[in-house]
């Protein structure tokens, strides 16, 4: 199969509030990065968090299993150290492999829960 996307992309844009109105799974809210990999090989993920006050953080390590997809929780990395609440941050991802990444948030911090989609910015 064809490898489709880049292998540098960029999230300007980060932020996991800490309250939200449930605490279960599927509604606690969440920032995801959404990974698409068409190519014949794995496609091993380096993720490096920025911040505005400190120092970057990472490299958080995931891997995209070839023609497969992998919406992977920012809330669920925790090596080398977990996400911030409550922060800004942004992300830097860079795969050994061309893919395609997507950025969602969803903020349930109200009962009107808010869904933002947007695909990540391809560095060539």
């Amino acid at each position: 199969m064809r490898d489709l996307g880049c292998t540098l992309w960029a999230i300007p844009e980060g932020y996991i509030p800490s309250d939200g109105v449930s605490d279960a799974y599927d509604l606690v809210s969440h920032e995801a990065a959404c990974f698409l990999n068409t190519g014949d090989t794995d496609a091993e993920v380096r993720i490096t968090l920025f911040f505005e006050t400190r120092e970057p953080v990472g490299p958080y390590l995931v891997r995209v299993p070839a023609r497969r997809t992998l919406h992977m929780r920012f809330n669920d990395l925790t090596d080398p150290a977990p996400v911030p609440r409550d922060t800004s941050y942004a992300s830097l991802i860079e795969a050994s492999s061309p893919i395609v990444v997507q950025h969602t948030r969803l903020d349930s911090r109200q009962p009107a829960m808010a869904l933002l989609t947007t695909v990540a910015f391809p560095a060539t």
